[in-house]
């Protein structure tokens, strides 16, 4: 399921720092794939790129490196993975923004990131060492030093502080069977809830069978409950309370 838009509080001012990191996030992918040497000295490709600022979980435990733990928060593996989160951002960051207000949403964004990231690594710890030497065998791939990439970290603690401060808000949102469009139109906390399970499922069968699926499911976890845990200290309580007395008045008016 896609998110296409949210039925939520309207802002009081334009989510700036939200659309600047949307918008970063951009013009990194688009200076890496067109000018990677402008990001990294000497570069001849974008996968030099992401070689040199994606995060190598041995060498965040190694201590080296550690400019990677941000770097990485603005990289992505290609158009799908870029647009697919700049998406999930679009639809739910405006709103913890404005929640939130913009400098305690850029740290908290950061924060977030780096709770993902630590995460991820300790998971690989829990992975059984048979699995994870098969995997290592038929794949020639090795966790510790496959780059990690990508916003949606990050990304998952805004949804954690979104169900968390906004349930009932209407999440319009868009499947498909075959080629054909199925719209749909879920409360926050179901859609969130949904997507949160499926990382969690998918999350658990990584730690027990050592597959390697190409998406970082326990830094999703990870920055989820970092959210959460952020969320007292960084949602304006005053705000919050407003936008609760305006869900009531919507559902007593709507439903």
């Amino acid at each position: 399921m896609l998110p296409v838009s949210d039925e939520n509080l309207p802002a009081k001012r334009r989510a700036i720092v939200n659309m600047t990191i949307i918008l970063l996030n951009i013009i990194v992918f688009l200076v890496g794939i067109s000018a990677p040497y402008i990001l990294v000295p000497g570069a001849n490709s974008y996968n030099d790129v992401i070689e040199s600022l994606g995060l190598k979980p041995a060498n965040i435990v190694a201590g080296v490196a550690l400019w990677t733990l941000f770097t990485s928060m603005f990289l992505h593996a290609g158009w799908v993975h870029l647009l697919g989160n700049m998406l999930y951002l679009y639809v739910f960051g405006d709103n913890i923004e404005n929640l939130m207000g913009p400098v305690k949403y850029l740290v908290f964004y950061l924060i977030a990131g780096l709770g993902a990231t630590l995460f991820n690594i300790f998971s690989l710890l829990f992975i059984p060492t048979e699995a994870l030497l098969n995997t290592q065998l038929t794949s020639g791939m090795n966790p510790w030093m496959i780059p990690a990439i990508g916003a949606s970290g990050a990304i998952s603690g805004v949804l954690g502080v979104y169900a968390l401060t906004m349930p009932f808000a209407r999440i319009r949102a868009v499947t498909f069977i075959g080629f054909i469009p199925i719209p749909l139109d879920f409360p926050a906390v179901v859609y969130i809830g949904i997507w949160f399970a499926y990382q969690l499922l998918l999350g658990i069968s990584t730690l027990l069978t050592g597959t390697l699926y190409g998406v970082a499911f326990w830094a999703h976890i990870g920055g989820f409950v970092t959210g959460i845990a952020l969320f007292p200290l960084f949602v304006d309580k005053q705000k919050l309370k407003m936008y609760r007395s305006w869900v009531l008045y919507w559902l007593y008016h709507y439903y």
